[in-house]
């Protein structure tokens, strides 16, 4: 990669890691709860999920989903029941004490499982990345620092979807204030599942 072509992949990168997707919104949500330091740790969980996707798409599993409308179907379905799955927690969840903090490795398997479970962020790596590879150079470690650059720039955008949230405190807000915050929470990501079950495999 050249310094032309770095200068445009970092704020590409970080456009689209900024954008709100299933994983930014529970990372805002998460930092409503837990706080920032809490929910920053949990973002560990998404950075693993795409360390595999990236290892999983220079293996060729991305061919897999461009090709089966078998397997793409069946990823976003599983997508889809894990968000409703956490916007059914989000609703129900009891408002009448104090909040007590979701552990650490909570937050990492929800943000990891969002992730693996969404069939677009494997489709962003063959559509994204690509794009930055040079020709005239071995693919795979080209490959794996790309996606460790896109590793470093989705840690600092989901950041800022943390500091978000973390302004919100719903920890310091009165029952009825948590209660409107976490329907709100579970309206937030019943729509990114409705958002993902209409994704269409590409032609």
């Amino acid at each position: 990669m050249t310094l032309e072509q770095l200068l445009i992949f970092l704020p590409a990168a970080l456009l689209l890691g900024a954008s709100p997707g299933a994983n930014n919104l529970l990372a805002f949500i998460s930092a409503t709860k837990a706080g920032w330091l809490q929910t920053a740790k949990g973002i560990f969980g998404r950075l693993a999920a795409w360390a595999v996707l990236v290892v999983l798409v220079s293996l060729g599993l991305d061919v897999l989903l461009r090709t089966s409308e078998l397997a793409f179907v069946a990823l976003k379905w599983v997508g889809v029941a894990y968000l409703f799955y956490l916007a059914w927690q989000f609703w129900t969840a009891d408002v009448s004490t104090e909040i007590e903090a979701p552990e650490v490795s909570m937050l990492i398997r929800r943000e990891f499982f969002t992730l693996m479970g969404n069939p677009k962020a494997y489709l962003l790596l063959t559509a994204f990345i690509p794009q930055f590879v040079n020709d005239g150079a071995a693919l795979m470690p080209q490959l794996f620092v790309l996606g460790a650059l896109y590793l470093l720039v989705e840690g600092m955008a989901a950041l800022l979807w943390v500091s978000a949230g973390t302004l919100v405190g719903a920890r310091a807000l009165t029952p009825l204030r948590r209660r409107i915050v976490n329907r709100a929470s579970a309206g937030l990501m019943g729509t990114a599942a409705l958002l993902l079950a209409r994704t269409e495999k590409a032609a």
